[in-house]
C-alpha cells in the first residue's frame, strides 16, 4: 500500500517536467485517488465481511499493482484519474482488511507488533522514493512507474497469506446489555468518538497536502535531489513510528498522544514554507514521517477502544473524505508555488489537534472497558496494547 499510494509523490515533479503535467491536474489526480480511497472505506462500512475476505485482499493487492503497470501506458488524463481512482480504492481495502487482522489477530500480543506491521507503509514510501531518487537521473518517468509496479509485485507476494481477522470487527454491543446506564455510557461514547471522528478528519485534509505535494514544494525552493531525499527520509521516519508511539501508549492516554503528535506534524508541515533550503526540508520529512501513520494508529486504536460499532471503516471514511477536499481546498493556492498551500495544512493539522485536546476530556483510561461493552469483555485497545507481565 505504501508503494501503490504515495509513489505518485516522488513521481509527481518527473511528470511535471517530462510529461507535461500541470499542478492543476496533479491535484486532479491527487483527488481521484482520494475519491477511491472513500469508495474502499465505504464498502467496508457497507459489506463489514469484506475485511474478513482473503479473496478480496488479493484482489486488491493485484489491482493496486495493475494501476502502476498502466499509469505510463498512456498520456489520457481520463485513464490516469481512472487509474488512480481504482489505486485509491484497492489500498483502501487493503487498508482496512490489514488493520481489521491486526485488530483481530494481535489480541494479547505486545503492541509493538501492530505498530511495526503499519510501518510497512513506511518502508514502502522509502522503497518507493530510493527508487524513484535512483532512477532519477537515468531513466524517464514511465519507467519509474514500471519499477514501482515491480516493487509493489514483490511486496504482493509477501502480503499474499495475510490472514484476514475471521471475527466481525469489535465495537457492537452484546445482545441484552442495556438500561440506563448503557444508554448514558453510549451517549459519551457516541460523544468522544464524534470528536475523535472530527480530529481524525481534519488530520485527513492537512496531511494529504503535505503527502501529495512535499516533494514538489521542496524541488521549488531547493532543486536536486533534495526533494527525493526528504520522500525516503519521510519513509524511513514512519517504519518505526507505529511501534513508538504504541510504546508511549503504556504510559499516556491516546488523546495526549494524538495532540502530541498532530501538534508536532503541524511544525514539520509547515517548516519548509516558512524557512526553506536543505536542512528544514529534512527535518520536516523527519517530523511529517514521524507522524501521520502514527497519528493513523492512535486513532484506530483508541475509536476500537470505545467499541463503537465498525471504528476502523467508520475513521477511514472519515480520513478519506478529509484527504478528497484537501486538494481541492489548495487548489487556488498552488498555481503561484506550493508553500501556502502547506501553511494552510499545517493550520488545519493545528485544529485536528484541538479537537483531540478536547477529546481528552473524560475520555476512558486503556485499562476501563466503556460500559457500553459486554459484561467480561476486554476492550480492543486493552487486548492490543496488553504486554505479558
Amino acid at each position: 500500500m505504501g508503494i501503490g499510494r504515495f509513489v505518485f509523490t516522488p513521481i509527481l515533479p518527473l511528470m511535471h517536467a517530462q510529461a507535461g503535467l500541470s499542478a492543476s491536474t496533479g491535484a486532479n489526480l491527487a483527488t481521484a485517488n482520494y475519491v477511491g480511497y472513500l469508495a474502499g472505506a465505504l464498502a467496508g462500512i457497507l459489506a463489514p465481511a469484506l475485511v474478513r475476505s482473503p479473496a478480496l485482499l488479493r484482489a486488491a493487492l493485484v489491482v493496486l499493482t495493475g494501476t502502476l503497470t498502466a499509469m505510463p501506458a498512456t498520456h489520457d488524463v481520463r485513464l490516469w484519474i481512472a487509474l488512480r481512482l481504482l489505486a485509491g480504492a484497492a489500498s483502501a481495502l487493503v487498508f482496512v482488511i490489514a488493520a481489521a487482522s491486526l485488530h483481530g489477530n494481535l489480541r494479547g500480543h505486545p503492541a509493538h507488533l501492530s505498530g511495526w506491521a503499519f510501518g510497512g507503509v513506511g518502508t514502502g514510501i522509502a522503497l518507493s522514493g530510493l527508487l524513484v531518487l535512483g532512477l532519477h537521473s537515468v531513466a524517464d518517468w514511465r519507467f519509474a512507474w514500471w519499477a514501482s509496479a515491480a516493487l509493489a509485485a514483490l511486496f504482493t507476494a509477501g502480503a499474499w497469506h495475510l490472514r484476514p481477522a475471521t471475527a466481525p470487527e469489535a465495537g457492537t454491543t452484546a445482545p441484552g446489555v442495556g438500561g440506563p446506564a448503557a444508554e448514558r455510557s453510549t451517549t459519551r461514547t457516541r460523544r468522544w468518538f464524534t470528536t475523535l471522528f472530527a480530529s481524525y478528519t481534519l488530520e485527513g485534509v492537512g496531511y494529504i497536502v503535505a503527502g501529495t505535494f512535499l516533494v514538489a514544494a521542496i524541488e521549488q525552493s531547493s532543486p536536486g535531489p533534495v526533494g527525493n531525499a526528504a520522500w525516503v527520509l519521510v519513509g524511513l521516519a514512519a517504519v518505526p513510528s507505529s511501534a513508538m508511539w504504541a510504546g508511549l501508549g503504556r504510559r499516556w492516554s491516546h488523546p495526549d498522544l494524538l495532540l502530541a503528535a498532530l501538534v508536532v506534524q503541524a511544525v514539520g508541515i509547515a517548516l519548509p514554507a516558512l524557512i526553506g533550503g536543505a536542512t528544514a526540508a529534512l527535518i520536516s520529512a523527519v517530523l511529517f514521517g514521524a507522524t501521520f501513520i502514527g497519528v493513523s494508529t492512535l486513532a484506530l486504536a483508541a475509536g476500537a477502544h470505545l467499541r463503537f460499532p465498525r471504528p476502523i471503516a467508520l475513521l477511514t471514511a472519515g480520513y478519506s473524505v478529509g484527504q478528497i477536499l484537501g486538494p481541492l481546498v489548495v487548489a487556488p493556492l498552488i498555481h503561484h508555488g506550493y508553500h501556502r498551500a502547506l501553511i494552510l495544512a499545517a493550520v488545519v493539522v493545528l485544529a485536528a489537534a484541538a479537537a483531540a485536546g478536547l477529546l481528552r476530556i473524560g475520555f476512558p483510561s486503556p485499562g476501563v472497558v466503556p460500559r457500553a461493552a459486554a459484561p467480561g469483555q476486554r476492550s480492543v485497545h486493552e487486548s492490543c496494547h496488553a504486554s505479558p507481565p
